[in-house]
């Protein structure tokens, strides 16, 4: 019986239950449930008008503004006309009602579209993994139509919710009861596989059906510009009424004192008969002239910027998935300046940074173990080996403990002399490293260590060698999954081709690859522990078979790993061919065979496994299982320990390969034992409440007992770009934490295998306690290592320091030309820095914690989670292991409490979705595990890879724009409004206008809205690759230091100041200025078009300042509303206006009359020197004395495309080092922009160099003066400042580089190499000088300059800088002589070269 689903609706909250009758439409119709028609639109024609302007009038900027159209209509009140507001204000809401129709009439389309369909399965679908639903039994027969005629059961079921993995009913039909459950539902919006059509009744229609109850509306989503913009609004609003009241106050003492004596020729309006009346209307007067610092576009502007930045998502080719057919999209417009801010990511593991494609891998069977493909040389080869060495009791030749060698980082690793006495050939071809690698990545064993395993047996020493070799196994090499004789190394390099399953099995899969000889023959030979585990695999799933062909199957699987577990079995001559509601057809070593389907106890997220119980053609019924290792264990036959301890080693070893495990067993049961459980299941089956508790309890009963088989491996492959884009992100300051269902070591192996997890990290915590307690003291424990580590790094540091010449002093060695002699003068070092305000947040080196769900739910409690919070962030990654969907919400909700931090998810399936909506930012992976993420999010593409791109270059962007865009637009308005508050002062406070009417209107949405729209939309620092290449350029955005209220406060500063040299500078020298003919031009009129006039043009000249990439459109806005300006000022000043409309164009000629004149233009000149000159030299000054990081990259760019000009001048040297550096870093330079700029020489591992500790180099010869002066500590201080003052606990600054900061750094000109094509470059020519070489690891900035070796002559030649190398830290520390906090400037250059 197949049915479709319900939903929630406002009548659910009143139903208990719902009845349905088949082929009874009087009985149902007495109901009134829901018919199938969804509604999705908002308006429709007769309700669209109110409707809408209701909603806009909810803002209250459009609600002030009607206000200020109705204070106008009173004549008494209104110096300006009616249409100086309402003309705005229709252009606001005729936006927006265009806007809000446009997306009203795709709601439309689509209902109609829905609602139109003849089928009712609806293309899409919930998920995209097949799902088997089957009718009841009692049912499956009524597929003839007359049969349907005839059924009259009646459904009796829970009322509509929006629960999908959950249906609770009963059919009643011929005084019978049957139990119905999510497995006999369809969906709404579900696709029908592998049948043709199904008849079905229907149960919930419309918007009952759970997919339009999941469609509700979606916490909206706020940016923190927005709400700092909705505060200072408020404040614009208060400084309004302040203004007001200050000049109705003027008034009131002007008419009082002054006014009075003019009552006989000018008497007030008859409604005013006093001084006091006077200033009540004066001030609402004011309000209504100075109501543009409030400006009604503001927010129009802002929707249209975040609509141009959205399609650029869109538009972005470098984010659309060929393979997939996918394009990014921003499913949101509100949130992009965010995008831009971010500081913590949140990530699921499988199928956002995995593919979520499975293969099979590995397995264990019956204690033995297959390797079906060999991986590089992991965690795992090591610890084998430093298990083997443990066992054996060997210790190191040097003094180390066994424990180092199987230690993983690099400066804990064995280093053994060798030479000391010959080994035998096949040890010592172990022990040598592959070719082409180096060999620090491998350990050196000598001869005691040989002669010690040798002692031990040979067993030892046999195994010693499987796991020395593959320690040193290289990428590209297969090995035989056998054991490794004493004599058999060389045989280790041999490669294995792929074992051929065709040859006997014509229904292979030749999509599989397996390597493992020796399994395929334990097929072939009949061994029954190898037959019955692959027989598990080919019937304990809900795999759906389609044949289209003979011989051709295609299978359908719920989720990846069944397809690779079925697939497996499949090669293996274990074919599961098809299946009905009561049986399962294999085909075993070519021999068909049909198992009667008896029980399905199906998978969930509480049981963690699956059975099924059969009966095979022999009549013996069994119970076959697989799940998480974890749970299944536990319900094992004593007899079956000694091969779960094997097992459990393998599991472990898989694990650390990053592998998903899962173990198989199996029980056998009589009939009687069947008959007695299965009385027991249809009871709890037709349970009409608590039906899925007693089906678990039930469950339980039969699960037990069982004999363990082995377990699986199936690997997941990372994907593209993964690795990288962490490392980048890293750079950047965004700290990754992934939250995921697998277990701990596949988790963390991932970890390591994506570069969140590093060997050369100071210390990883494990936090895996049972109890509140035990999750209490390790996180104690956790910090207090955190702390010991830094007060042992940071006292190595100052001995080290000290050693060199000073504590501020870090000098390296120059690569080919000798030892730099450059000494600091320690009588400049500054004085040392007060402790900081938390403990934790001057912790240098880089932690990681690795957290067990069931320790993240007691650390998760109100009393612990500070604790929690306070020790995860104090790390550089974070992992939690096992939690559930709900706790991966906590714990982003739990981030965003405490810190003040822009939080983004990011996930592929139905389990992240609740972490995706808590985020301030959501973003969906469209992948394998459908589209529910996506539906759920605020951003959507198709690999994680695109992440880097949508933060660094489209977020960092999207704020950068927005920020100068508001700068500018306070700016603007407020030198635009306070000219009528100075010349209140001039006018007797009556409310007399600077400007005409006409010129109010259009100011705000004519002569000055395009051109900060254009800088809003096509804004740019730096060109994209320069923002990938410097990821410390996303850190401004995540301080929020482009606007805030320190900026606003400067912004409104400047405003204020322009309206002082706009007003007074004209009205000084037209007071006194005369025309050629002697009349004088101090009238209302000049003054109006002179001070208009320069104000366009300052405004104007400031946005081409504010403006850092110019494009045509920039150019055409800029210029062009400096031209509509004039028109516009030249037409309503000519008599052919003043002959149509004299009453309200009578200053006839006026404009050409005061533009004529000299004085005017010398006036208005003179006014924009004086406005814009201050804000040159302020910003002249700044550059030189303070850059940005940006300025030094754009810098940069302006002198290497100098030195890349035809004639321009090179580096010197011989050979032409210069030239073939720069020809080589302006490969990548954008052909069609207007800025110039270089890239990296980027080559393949590129994100391996980043994460290896070595440094990124930017090579430029001019870039030593300029960005010398750049320092991040700065931006450091103020993230220090601004978690002190976070209500929650203090975050963790970016801390020292590891490499660069201990004292076993190695020189700088060699870590800042980027390849060896470069470094032997550099080598070559070592006599001449290098460029400087600008490096950015992870947390600081380092300058080095190498040094020139022209020994012989005593200096270097003309044009070369003899500055030695030297390193300053991104955490504050100062190098001495500094006079701001960073860097001291490098001495100058000695000649005036480039």
């Amino acid at each position: 019986m197949l049915t479709q689903e319900p939903a929630n609706n406002e009548s659910a909250f009143r139903q208990e239950e719902r009845r349905v009758r088949a082929n009874d439409r009087e009985y149902n119709e007495k109901f009134q449930y829901a018919n199938n028609c969804i509604m999705t639109s908002k308006y429709n024609i007769v309700t669209f008008l109110p409707v809408n302007l209701f909603e806009q009038f909810q803002e209250v900027a459009n609600t002030y503004f009607l206000f200020l159209l109705i204070l106008q209509l009173i004549p008494q009140i209104s110096s300006l006309s009616w249409f100086t507001t309402i003309v705005p204000l229709v252009l606001v809401l005729s936006i927006t009602a265009v806007k809000d129709a446009t997306d009203d009439y795709f709601r439309h389309k689509s209902d109609n579209q829905v609602n139109n369909r003849q089928s009712q399965v609806l293309i899409g679908g919930i998920e995209t993994n097949m799902k088997v639903r089957q009718s009841l039994s009692v049912t499956s027969d009524l597929g003839d139509p007359n049969n349907l005629a005839q059924f009259d059961g009646e459904v009796v079921c829970e009322p509509p919710n929006n629960k999908l993995d959950r249906f609770c009913g009963t059919l009643y039909w011929k005084d019978c009861k049957y139990p119905l459950s999510n497995q006999n539902m369809l969906l709404r919006g579900c696709v029908l596989r592998n049948t043709e059509s199904c008849y079905g009744l229907v149960i919930f229609a419309g918007p009952d059906t759970k997919l339009m109850q999941n469609s509700g509306r979606t916490k909206f989503k706020r940016t923190s510009i927005d709400r700092l913009m909705n505060t200072l609004v408020l404040w614009i609003f208060g400084f309004l009424v302040c203004m007001g009241v200050i000049l109705a106050i003027g008034n009131a003492v002007w008419e009082k004192e002054v006014g009075a004596l003019f009552q006989s020729f000018l008497p007030w309006d008859p409604p005013v008969d006093n001084f006091l009346f006077s200033a009540f209307l004066s001030f609402w007067s004011y309000v209504i002239i100075l109501n543009t610092v409030v400006p009604i576009s503001l927010y129009v502007s802002v929707e249209v910027i975040r609509l141009g930045h959205s399609y650029f998502i869109n538009w972005d080719r470098r984010m659309f998935c060929s393979r997939s057919n996918t394009a990014a999209e921003a499913r949101t417009t509100t949130l992009n300046e965010e995008l831009g801010q971010v500081e913590y990511i949140f990530s699921d593991k499988t199928g956002t940074l995995t593919q979520n494609i499975m293969t099979f891998n590995k397995c264990s069977i019956n204690g033995r173990a297959y390797a079906g493909r060999s991986s590089p040389p992991g965690r795992s080869s090591r610890r084998r080996l430093k298990r083997l060495l443990q066992r054996t009791q060997l210790n190191s030749p040097v003094g180390a403990s066994a424990d180092a060698l199987g230690d993983c980082r690099p400066q804990r690793r064995l280093r053994v002399a060798a030479s000391r006495s010959p080994l035998p050939a096949a040890f010592s071809a172990c022990l040598l490293p592959p070719s082409g690698a180096p060999s620090e990545s491998f350990p050196a064993v000598s001869l005691p260590l040989y002669e010690r395993t040798l002692l031990s047996g040979p067993t030892a020493l046999k195994e010693l060698l499987a796991a020395l070799a593959a320690l040193k196994e290289p990428p590209n090499r297969r090995y035989h999954g056998g054991g490794v004789a004493a004599n058999a190394a060389p045989l280790l390099w041999h490669r294995v081709q792929p074992l051929d399953f065709s040859a006997w099995n014509p229904l292979a899969d030749r999509g599989f690859c397996f390597y493992d000889q020796s399994l395929l023959e334990a097929v072939m030979v009949g061994e029954p522990a190898v037959h019955e585990f692959f027989r598990v695999l080919s019937l304990c799933h809900t795999v759906m078979s389609e044949e289209k062909s003979e011989g051709e199957l295609v299978y359908k699987a719920q989720s990846p790993d069944e397809g690779a577990l079925v697939t497996a079995a499949r090669n293996f001559g274990f074919v599961f061919h098809s299946r009905t509601p009561s049986t399962v057809t294999t085909q075993e070593l070519g021999k068909a065979v049909t198992y009667t389907l008896l029980a399905i106890l199906d998978f969930n997220n509480i049981r963690k496994r699956m059975s099924v119980i059969v009966r095979n053609p022999e009549g013996r019924i069994r119970l076959y299982c697989k799940g998480a290792d974890t749970v299944l264990f536990e319900r094992l036959h004593p007899c079956s320990h000694e091969v779960m301890n094997i097992t459990s080693d393998h599991l472990n070893e898989y694990a650390s390969d990053g592998l998903r495990t899962l173990a198989v067993a199996y029980r056998d049961l009589s009939e009687e034992q069947w008959e007695e459980w299965s009385e027991h299941f249809r009871g709890a089956d037709k349970a009409t409440d608590c039906r899925d508790d007693r089906l678990a309890a039930a469950y339980e009963v039969i699960e037990q007992d069982m004999m363990l088989l082995g377990a699986t491996a199936i690997e997941d492959k990372l994907q593209e770009g993964v690795p990288e884009t962490i490392a980048i992100l890293s750079l950047a300051n965004i700290k990754v934490w992934v939250l995921t269902g697998d277990k701990q070591e596949t988790a963390v192996n991932i970890g390591y295998s994506c570069k969140m997890l590093r060997d050369d990290m100071t210390e990883i915590f494990i936090v895996n306690g049972h109890t509140v307690q035990s999750v209490r003291e390790e996180l104690r424990k956790a910090r207090e290592r955190m702390l010991e580590s830094s007060r042992t790094r940071d006292g190595g540091k100052e001995v080290e320091a000290q050693g060199l010449g000073g504590a501020c002093a870090f000098g390296n060695g120059c690569g080919g030309g000798g030892a730099a002699n450059w000494m600091p003068d320690e009588s400049k070092c500054p004085p040392p820095q007060a402790p900081p305000p938390s403990l934790l947040e001057s912790v240098s080196g880089e932690f990681a914690l690795i957290i067990s769900g069931h320790s993240l739910a007691h650390a998760l409690e109100a009393d612990m989670e500070r604790e929690f919070l306070e020790t995860a962030c104090a790390c550089r990654a974070v992992i939690c292991c096992r939690v559930t969907p709900l706790q991966k919400a906590l714990v982003v909700e739990l981030v965003k409490r405490h810190k003040k931090a822009v939080t983004l998810a990011i996930g592929d399936g139905a389990n992240d979705v609740s972490m995706i909506k808590t985020a301030h930012i959501g973003v969906g992976i469209s992948g394998q595990e459908g589209i529910q993420a996506v539906l759920s999010s605020d951003y959507s593409f198709s690999q994680f890879r695109f992440l880097q791109r949508l933060l660094l270059v489209h977020g960092r962007w999207s704020y950068l724009r927005m920020c100068r865009f508001l700068c500018y637009f306070f700016y603007k308005n407020f030198a635009f409004t306070m000219v009528h508050f100075w010349f209140g002062f001039f006018c007797g406070f009556s409310a007399q206008t600077v400007y005409d009417q006409y010129f109010i209107t259009l100011y705000n949405i004519v002569y000055t809205s395009l051109p900060v729209l254009a800088m809003g939309i096509f804004d740019q620092d730096v060109p994209e690759q320069r923002s990938l290449e410097y990821p410390k350029l996303y850190e401004p955005g995540q301080l929020n230091l482009l606007f805030n209220k320190r900026e606003f406060f400067i912004c409104i500063a400047q405003g204020i100041y322009t309206s002082v040299v706009l007003f007074f500078i004209p009205y000084g020298v037209l007071s006194y200025a005369t025309q050629s003919n002697g009349v004088p031009l101090a009238d209302y009129q000049t003054f109006a078009v002179t001070t208009a006039t320069a104000l366009v043009i300052v405004v104007s000249v400031q946005i081409a300042l504010d403006t850092g990439y110019w494009t045509a459109i920039n150019h055409f806005f800029v210029w062009g509303s400096l031209g509509i300006y004039f028109t516009i000022l030249f037409t309503m000043h000519s008599s052919i206006l003043f002959s149509i409309f004299p009453k309200q164009f009578h200053f006839l000629g006026s404009a050409h009359n005061t533009l004529g004149q000299p004085v005017v233009w010398l006036t208005i000149a003179l006014a924009t020197v004086i406005c814009i000159a201050p804000v040159l030299a302020f910003r002249f000054l700044k550059l030189d004395l303070k850059p940005q990081l940006s300025d030094t990259v754009r810098y940069t760019q302006l002198v290497l495309q100098k030195k890349r000009k035809p004639g321009g001048r090179v580096g010197r040297g011989v050979g032409g080092s210069g030239v073939a550096s720069g020809s080589a870093l302006g490969r990548l330079g954008r052909g069609g922009s207007r800025r110039s700029g270089y890239a990296f020489a980027h080559q393949e591992g590129f994100g391996e160099l980043i994460t290896s500790g070595k440094n990124m180099r930017l090579s430029s010869l001019a870039l030593a003066n300029f960005a010398s002066r750049h320092s991040s500590s700065w931006i450091d201080t103020l993230r220090r400042k601004k978690h002190a003052n976070s209500p929650g606990v203090q975050n963790t600054p970016p801390t020292g580089d590891d490499s660069a900061a201990s004292s076993q750094a190695p020189p700088l000109s060699t870590s800042s190499s980027v390849n060896s094509r470069q470094d032997t470059a550099a080598g070559e020519a070592g006599q001449q000088c290098n460029e400087p070489v600008l490096t950015h690891s992870p947390d600081d900035i380092a300058l080095s300059m190498l040094r020139c070796a022209d020994r012989e002559t005593g200096g270097c030649s003309t044009g070369t800088v003899q500055e030695a190398p030297f390193v300053w830290k991104g955490s504050g520390a100062r190098i001495c002589g500094a006079s701001s906090p960073g860097p001291p400037p490098i001495a100058e250059e000695t000649s005036s070269g480039d």
